[in-house]
């Protein structure tokens, strides 16, 4: 059957480079088409109508036309453009690390509907008033469960045996937590802090984005960050370029937006942990 030659569609602009002197190549994330590659033509021109309707993190409606190795935009139209992500630095640069995330792991032209909605609600809570200090975590847990690599967070990877409070352990290359009893003797297993398992189970049991209300103690929410980030790298054998950035602005106050306060309980502290993802260096 033959495809449409046009077609329209939402997306969220993941990537984009400049082309020749006045077009832009961009990748784009949608519900229907999965991720694509398309070409702005003339975007870059002061005059164009297309540029202010193509900026990173945007949602926009976009018509397309399909051409022989990239489609071609012809018209756009923002529908969100999240400008409260793009005016914080700590909100844009868990936005650029969702991007990359979702540019590393998804095919091309591979129909998604679960991670195109999981990125646009992450979009729209890091652009509410005072997101949740989870949202990130709370994609990433969701999106990495949606392409088929959720994590084991309940029963041991090993032994099957349920997982209950005390010095557990998590193995990246297995996909989730070694219990008390099989953890010390798995070399790939390193030891996983309670109260950071506690965050992760709890937002892998949250149903949405909105129900992941928590205020967590800067050391557990770098313990949840140390143990995603590392296995999602060991899943793609690469580092995320923006995770680093991530780490650096956690830790210098000058880089930091205030503080909105607790948005629920708090969790207790832990010991931070460092997980190296294999073969990505320490």
């Amino acid at each position: 059957m033959r495809r449409v030659r046009v077609y329209t569609t939402e997306a969220i602009v993941l990537k984009r480079h400049n082309l020749g002197e006045a077009d832009r190549i961009l990748t784009l994330y949608t519900p229907d088409e999965g991720k694509l590659r398309a070409v702005a033509k003339g975007v870059r021109r002061p005059a164009s109508r297309l540029a202010g309707h193509l900026e990173l993190f945007s949602l926009t409606l976009v018509q397309l036309a399909r051409g022989r190795e990239l489609d071609v935009v012809a018209q756009a139209e923002t529908r969100a453009a999240f400008r409260t992500v793009r005016e914080d630095l700590a909100r844009t640069s868990q936005a650029y690390y969702a991007l990359e995330l979702v540019d590393r792991f998804t095919p091309d032209r591979l129909e998604h509907r679960a991670v195109f909605h999981l990125l646009r609600e992450l979009l729209e809570a890091l652009d509410a008033p005072a997101p949740s200090p989870l949202a990130l975590q709370y994609f990433t847990l969701h999106t990495l469960a949606a392409l088929g690599y959720r994590p084991q967070l309940t029963q041991c990877v090993l032994c099957r045996a349920e997982i209950v409070p005390g010095p557990n352990y998590f193995s990246q290359p297995l996909g989730g937590v070694a219990c008390v009893a099989c953890g010390p003797s798995e070399p790939t297993a390193q030891s996983i802090p309670v109260n950071v398992l506690k965050v992760l189970r709890f937002l892998q049991r949250t149903p949405s984005l909105a129900a992941a209300r928590l205020a967590v103690a800067p050391e557990v929410l770098g313990g949840a960050d140390a143990v995603l980030r590392a296995y999602t790298e060991s899943l793609i054998e690469r580092r995320l370029r923006t995770g680093e950035f991530l780490d650096r602005l956690r830790l210098d106050a000058r880089l930091r937006a205030a503080d909105p306060g607790p948005a629920g309980p708090v969790v207790a502290k832990a010991a931070p942990v460092e997980l190296a993802a294999p073969g990505a260096g320490a």
